[in-house]
């Protein structure tokens, strides 16, 4: 199927999953503080690599400050984008660009990169760009697969285009000549969940392959950048051996209850 053709077959969250989004995010919040001892026990160790976390629509670097804290906690440089509020226009794409490059241009290895709803789509065409300067790429609820009137929340997609002067699949025209669904030549972790009340999920799953993957998770699009489960594969993903990556493994009793069996998809046509 093709990008435009999965836009047109797929269907936004329903209404009563985006009116208990709110809810469910300060829920998932008032959960962190208990659970934040046992994650930095279980996590691995940071070996000090640069993390850069982009925020998504609407947001800025306040939004991630909870997962750029565990992640510099973990032993790991967490840099913000520093672009001030994610307004998905063409302009501030362009500034995230030269700030990788100056990132880039400072050394100290490959950068890897974690990108919340928008952010995480902007990620990946990171990715796209800089292959031999990305790590990995982990997206957290980002319609990267299909993003369009019939995907998302109506309100925002009508906001995004107030703001920007176009739709999001006119913005990724822009910038794309591949199908946005297939991976960039990185590891890349898309992390999602069926309970998302702001977009499609099944516009947030990877197409499979051997350095790609799906990880779904309980959790509202809101509360991704600071739920237990979430902070959990995350330090699981950025642990992984730069040279030896290998998929998030449901290998324990108490991961196959919290992580249920993820979708995969096939190739794209």
């Amino acid at each position: 199927m093709s990008y435009k053709e999965a836009n047109r077959s797929l269907s936004p969250p329903t209404q009563a999953t985006a009116l208990s989004e709110v809810l469910r995010a300060g829920i998932e919040a008032s959960t962190l503080p208990l659970s934040l001892p046992l994650l930095m026990l279980k996590a691995p160790k940071g070996d000090g690599h640069r993390v850069l976390v982009v925020p998504g629509f609407l947001a800025g670097d306040r939004s991630t400050a909870v997962l750029r804290r565990f992640i510099g906690r973990l032993g790991y440089s967490a840099l913000p984008w520093g672009l001030g509020r994610n307004n998905g226009g063409q302009l501030q794409h362009e500034q995230l660009i030269r700030r990788f490059e100056e990132l880039v241009e400072d050394g100290d290895g490959p950068i890897s990169i974690v990108g919340q709803s928008l952010g995480g789509v902007y990620a990946r065409e990171l990715a796209r760009l800089r292959p031999d300067s990305v790590r990995m790429v982990m997206t957290l609820g980002s319609p990267f697969g299909a993003l369009s009137e019939m995907t998302s929340h109506p309100f925002l997609f009508r906001l995004f285009k107030s703001m920007s002067g176009v739709t999001p699949e006119e913005a990724r025209e822009q910038r794309l000549t591949t199908d946005p669904r297939i991976a960039p030549p990185v590891p890349c972790t898309a992390i999602y969940s069926k309970s998302d009340g702001i977009v499609s999920w099944e516009s947030c799953i990877e197409y499979l392959d051997t350095t790609s993957e799906n990880v779904e998770v309980y959790s509202s699009h809101i509360g991704m950048g600071f739920h237990p489960h979430v902070l959990h594969v995350v330090a699981d993903r950025l642990g992984q051996s730069k040279e030896q990556w290998q998929p998030f493994e449901r290998d324990t009793l108490s991961r196959r209850t919290i992580f249920p069996s993820p979708e995969g998809s096939v190739a794209a046509s």
